[in-house]
Formats: C-alpha cells, structure tokens, sequence
C-alpha cells in the first residue's frame, strides 16, 4: 500500500518496469493502459495520505473516466507495484482482493467476492491468463500461473504451480516463468 511519496515513486518504477517502458512519460496515443497504472497510483497515493483534496478529486476522476474507456473496474490499494495489464477490455477487481507485487493480467479477468463478502488473496509474481475468474475468500501462493479460463474458488497454498481447468486444479509444477520480482530486486541493487 503507498503510504508516502517514496512508496509512489517505487511502484510507479516497478510498473513501468513490468510494462516493459523504457521512457519516463506515456506517450498521447498508444500508452493508455500506462496512463491508466499512473492514474490509479496516485489516486492511491492522495487517498491514503490525504495530502491534497483537490489532487485526490482530480485522480480520482482521471482514473475512473481513462478506466471506463478501456473497461477497467480496478479500485484503489488491491495491487502492489509491478503490475501489469496486457490488453484493453473487461477487467473487474473487487477492492477487497489483495494481490501482491509483479502481477500480469490479461483481459476478461474477473477476482471478485463470493456471497460471504469474501475476497481473494494472492502473493507475488502471479500470471493471470484471459478469462479467468478468481472469487472467494481464498488465498494463492506465489510464483503462480492460472490458465485461461480457469476457474478459481478454492485456496491454493503451494508457490510455483499452474492451475486450470473450471474447477481449477493443479496441472503443473512449474510456476510463472517470468519471475518480474526477482529480476527486478536484482536490478534495483
């Protein structure tokens, strides 16, 4: 969660990051779903520090118009930094979820509540294939890969597996081959 301005500036860098961007702004065209990460981590940023009622209200709107746009509903302090969305589309999150650093999620993603208000809670380094659903107040390891399709409503504890599959179930030992955490605090040292 960013609690300072050093906390923003770190997750705005591990975002940039695990987009790939080599530049320090977005482009006008072509770096929405970057502007959008920028939105959200301020906003983040003004609505937990409570700094500036004016910049809050602004990025409070930019994120939720640029959001609607793209189809995004991802509210505030559910990801740690490097996160990283593939594609414009159907993305909903529910705000109680909590996902740790250096998640890749593609579109048609859904990680919502189940009917006891329960939401999931995942660790580092998670890959989220196209059209998942994630619900429940469940957890999941690290170093995850869940298949497309897959749907997740039971608590998965083991770090470095795959699952798919409806219901989802362990398919593999190998987990998310990408490890964007661990190359990133190898090069931030």
């Amino acid at each position: 969660m960013i609690q300072s301005k050093a906390d923003l500036i770190e997750y705005m860098k591990m975002d940039r990051y695990a987009l790939g961007k080599t530049r320090k702004h977005p482009l006008p065209i072509g770096d929405e779903i970057w502007r959008f990460e920028i939105y959200l981590r301020k906003h983040e940023y003004y609505l937990n520090t409570k700094k500036s009622k004016l910049l809050l209200y602004y990025y409070t709107i930019r994120h939720h118009l640029l959001g609607i746009r793209l189809g995004f509903s991802v509210p505030c302090n559910v990801f740690g930094g490097g996160l990283r969305i593939n594609h414009h589309g159907y993305l909903v999150v529910n705000g109680k979820a909590k996902i740790g650093n250096f998640c890749d999620i593609h579109q048609g993603v859904n990680i919502g509540e189940s009917t006891d208000s329960l939401a999931p809670h995942m660790g580092d380094d998670v890959w989220i294939g196209p059209g998942a659903k994630i619900f429940g107040g469940i957890t999941l390891g690290s170093d995850l890969m869940i298949g497309a399709n897959a749907v997740v409503n039971k608590s998965f504890y083991e770090n470095g597996i795959t699952l798919a599959g409806v219901p989802a179930k362990k398919i593999s030992q190998k987990g998310n081959y990408h490890k964007r955490c661990q190359r990133y605090n190898e090069m931030s040292k």
